[in-house]
């Protein structure tokens, strides 16, 4: 029976992946953590294909050499190389990308490509990481059936920045579309939420809708950074 692993260390790709484990044929390993990705455990799978939907640490190229590794990228590439793309997208008034499956190489997003699928920008970026999942594992399913070979990428690269957790600060001007943009693209289990400091507070947001020429989210407030009680 073949053999394939899903490496993954946030719940999107592992929710999605539990769900519909059955669809998928072959002998699966699920791997959530770097200590769980070594040489040993992998050369003694001896995976197909290793899939890494949503794993933000450096693979070892020993790995990469060895075994055929799969990445899922939010960009359209060469386009939008490197870190926090839905966060780079979003924030240049991006609505729509492309979920593209890589051949992981040293040299980050810069690997063939096996497929791209459109993915919708819309939503919190919890929403837009379910729904990229979805979509991960609908590619996967493909490349199990039919062990695509992937092309090369073509044209002039760009990049993006890997963001910080202070860029996440609510901006002090701009439009009512970049505010909720700015709240939304942050929405999501494991980023740093948009927030303002006020004295010895700190309000986080989350929860942005748009209505009008009004932006309304849910508050968090922070004494100190650690301790703090929902409002609204």
């Amino acid at each position: 029976m073949t053999r394939y692993i899903l490496a993954s260390r946030t719940v999107w790709p592992i929710d999605e992946f539990l769900r519909r484990r059955s669809e998928l044929s072959g002998e699966w390993l699920l791997m959530t953590s770097e200590t769980d990705l070594t040489t040993d455990v992998l050369q003694r799978f001896d995976p197909r294909y290793v899939f890494f939907p949503h794993w933000s640490s450096i693979v070892p190229r020993a790995i990469l050499d060895a075994h055929e590794c799969v990445c899922f990228h939010m960009t359209d590439v060469p386009f939008g190389r490197g870190g926090s793309p839905l966060q780079n997208l979003v924030s240049r008034g991006i609505k729509e990308t492309k979920l593209s499956a890589l051949r992981m190489t040293e040299q980050l997003d810069a690997g063939p490509v096996y497929a791209k699928h459109p993915l919708d920008l819309s939503g919190s970026a919890d929403e837009i990481f379910r729904r990229a999942a979805t979509i991960s594992l609908d590619i996967m399913a493909w490349m199990i059936a039919h062990e695509p070979s992937p092309v090369q990428q073509t044209g002039e690269p760009t990049f993006f920045p890997r963001r910080k957790p202070d860029q996440s600060a609510i901006p002090m001007s701009g439009s009512l579309e970049s505010l909720y943009n700015h709240i939304r693209m942050l929405d999501a289990e494991g980023y740093p939420h948009a927030f303002a400091d006020i004295g010895d507070w700190r309000a986080e947001f989350t929860g942005a809708s748009l209505e009008g020429d009004t932006v309304t989210a849910k508050v968090k407030l922070l004494n100190n950074l650690k301790k703090g009680y929902e409002a609204g």
